[in-house]
């Protein structure tokens, strides 16, 4: 992939793919962060002389409709703040305003509002990616999504590239993925193992070891033979949890917090095989062996808490391995939406080498699958060199 900062930009008009999709609460953003992590590419542009046309999607509003409730006005007017210049919205990617006006920074309302946008629908792509000189691709948040401004645009534009974020996650992910340093440890949690299957099974290939946590650990606990209760289990992954465990990378816990209710009824820690029918396990703690994983590992990827943690009562194994992860002299990467809530709520981003702003896409991509506009990009440069 050619990447902005390697091109000639001054002076041009860019079409900026972003992930500004934010949580917003009675019209209110409550999390900037995935337009903090735009900034970048915005900032080069605008060192640059550039125009810029951001585009973004927001929620998930009926395709062909505009909704008030999904508009990127609040997203607009944010952006002008932290850039302190005007971000002018524009509602229709027809308009003669884009590029045609006073502000350096105009927003392309909700893309999801124009007809095709999901289909992936080539005369939505070809309009995308005709509107400027360059059409920059930065939301790895959205690089598994085959769609008009994800996809098609990327191969109708007369050049693209990859946005400076975007070439950030990918060379951060590549780090687990290509010639990884040994130890490599992967912490994997979350309800269910089918959902992170072909992650779990990449990983016991390449890293060292694995800790599981949340629904997945109960699987795996009950197919090693231990009393799990109530707790969320998937009965049709046993087998499969068996033979992943088979190849001994697998750590599980040895103590747990049961409760018999998800509200926090008769809580109690106990080890593993006092565990009672009537119990579900909502918690675990981090084993010896786990910490002295992580204190000696060059490299951890963690996607997903160990419990409950939104839960005070069940919060004590993914603090714990929050701040064992901050101690560690590893390189660090986290990716996934309870991931990255587990860490603002336990440490600081900044305790952990790389946060990725990718979910879905970032399971894929670490799963080893080819994420549709990255191919797109690479396409592009192929497709431009052989003419």
């Amino acid at each position: 992939m050619k990447s902005l900062a390697e091109l000639n930009i001054s002076n041009k008009n860019l079409v900026i793919r972003v992930d500004m999709n934010v949580p917003i609460s009675n019209g209110a953003i409550t999390d900037l962060t995935r337009i903090e992590a735009c900034l970048p590419s915005i900032k080069h542009a605008l060192d640059n002389n550039c125009k810029i046309l951001l585009v973004s999607h927001l929620g998930r509003p009926t395709e062909g409709k505009a909704e008030e409730a999904f508009s990127l006005a609040p997203v607009s007017e944010a952006l002008s703040n932290i850039l302190n210049e005007p971000v002018q919205l524009v509602d229709s990617y027809a308009s003669n305003k884009i590029f045609n006006s006073n502000e350096r920074v105009q927003l392309l309302e909700n893309v999801r509002f124009f007809n095709g946008e999901m289909s992936n629908d080539d005369s939505l792509g070809k309009a995308l990616g005709g509107l400027g000189d360059i059409y920059v691709f930065d939301a790895f948040g959205t690089a598994h999504r085959k769609q008009a401004s994800t996809h098609s645009a990327i191969l109708s534009s007369k050049e693209s590239c990859s946005g400076i974020l975007l070439k950030r996650e990918i060379d951060s992910l590549n780090r687990a993925m290509l010639n990884a340093p040994s130890p490599y440890l992967a912490i994997i949690g979350g309800a269910k193992v089918s959902s992170k299957l072909g992650l779990i099974k990449n990983l016991n290939m390449k890293a060292d070891n694995i800790i599981v946590g949340g629904g997945i650990a109960n699987t795996f606990l009950k197919a090693s033979g231990y009393e799990i209760g109530t707790s969320l289990v998937e009965d049709s992954m046993l087998d499969v949890a068996a033979k992943m465990l088979k190849v001994g990378k697998i750590l599980l816990p040895s103590t747990v917090v049961t409760s018999t209710s998800f509200q926090g009824s008769n809580v109690k820690i106990k080890q593993i095989d006092d565990v009672t029918s009537e119990e579900m396990i909502l918690d675990q703690m981090l084993t010896p062996n786990m910490k002295d994983s992580i204190k000696r590992s060059k490299l951890i990827l963690w996607n997903g808490p160990l419990g409950v943690f939104e839960n005070s009562l069940f919060s004590s194994g993914t603090e714990s391995l929050a701040k064992n992860i901050k101690e560690s002299n590893g390189y660090s990467i986290a990716g996934g939406g309870e991931t990255l809530s587990a860490i603002n709520t336990f440490i600081n981003k900044d305790d952990v080498s790389y946060c990725s702003t990718g979910g879905g896409a970032f399971l894929e991509f670490m799963e080893g699958k080819e994420l549709p506009s990255i191919e797109a990009l690479g396409r592009e440069k192929l497709d431009k060199e052989k003419k």
